[in-house]
């Protein structure tokens, strides 16, 4: 069952997701060369203090950390380490959530470390954060789960890959429902299985978290030994974006941007909601 959400309700999610946003900000602050994954562990715990918010992401399933650190071929789930030590040229996801009053958000980014990226990794999180929009701007009224995937896939597939070949759109993890929990129906596909079918239909109250993963190289994944870091299969680096999003009556509200969506949708002709706090 897909869990509708009340006004109100997006509103305290809407509270949520902005602690979400002072994390990212803080932390790609803090994601330097020289800084442990750790150090940034440290970060947005101080943020979800300052803000009397909990974290949704430690404890949770036994993961042992308040966010999720992946560097370079680490697609997601990434442990924060001492022994992690971040140099110039990587490449780092950092995904983390925040409960408000039982309400969850969730969104990650990609953040380059230092200098001295190619274009190849520039274009990898440049094209992994579009797609996420794409998705984004296909949340409206009569459209269907499916079209939002196909609307990532569709721009990814669209996107020449520099030195040639393609991008692999990351099969075992996509986006999920959100909102007295963190992970809720239904599953987001970042691409079009017809065997699935078209998913429901998105009427307001629905919440999403969308989260396209995208490598340079496979689409396969294998898990580590400590039972979470998620790695590609050959070794290509790979970017992850993801945002929490509430369709409303009046459209899509990107819960965890600063400015609701505003900006970035206009770009793209959707008019993003009014924010529930102004």
């Amino acid at each position: 069952m897909v869990q509708i959400k009340s006004p109100e309700q997006i509103a305290k999610m809407r509270e949520a997701g902005l602690v979400v946003a002072a994390i990212h900000a803080a932390t790609r602050e803090a994601a330097v060369p020289g800084a442990s994954t750790k150090d940034l562990d440290q970060v947005a715990r101080k943020v979800l203090a300052e803000h009397g918010a909990k974290p949704n992401f430690l404890g949770y399933g036994g993961f042992p950390a308040t966010i999720c650190t992946s560097v370079n071929e680490v697609v997601v789930h990434g442990i924060p380490s001492d022994d992690v030590i971040l140099k110039d040229g990587d490449i780092i996801s950092i995904d983390c959530g925040a409960i408000i009053d039982g309400w969850h958000g969730d969104a990650a980014y990609t953040a380059f470390v230092g200098s001295g990226h190619s274009p190849e990794l520039v274009e990898l999180s440049r094209v992994t954060e579009e797609s996420m929009w794409a998705g984004i701007a296909a949340m409206k009224q009569g459209n269907r789960l499916v079209d939002i995937s196909r609307a990532i896939e569709t721009y990814i597939r669209r996107q020449p890959k520099p030195g040639g070949g393609k991008y692999g759109i990351i099969e075992d993890y996509g986006g999920h429902g959100i909102g007295t929990e963190m992970h809720m129906d239904p599953h987001l596909l970042n691409y079009v299985d017809r065997k699935r079918g078209k998913g429901p239909k998105l009427v307001p109250g629905f919440c999403l978290a969308i989260e396209p993963m995208v490598s340079l190289g496979t689409p396969r994944t294998e898990v580590l030994s400590d039972d979470w870091t998620v790695i590609t299969t050959d070794g290509t680096w790979s970017s992850h974006w993801e945002h929490s999003v509430a369709l409303t009556e009046l459209g899509p509200l990107v819960l965890t941007a600063p400015d609701g969506g505003k900006a970035k949708l206009a770009e793209m002709g959707v008019q993003a909601a009014p924010d529930p706090l102004g």
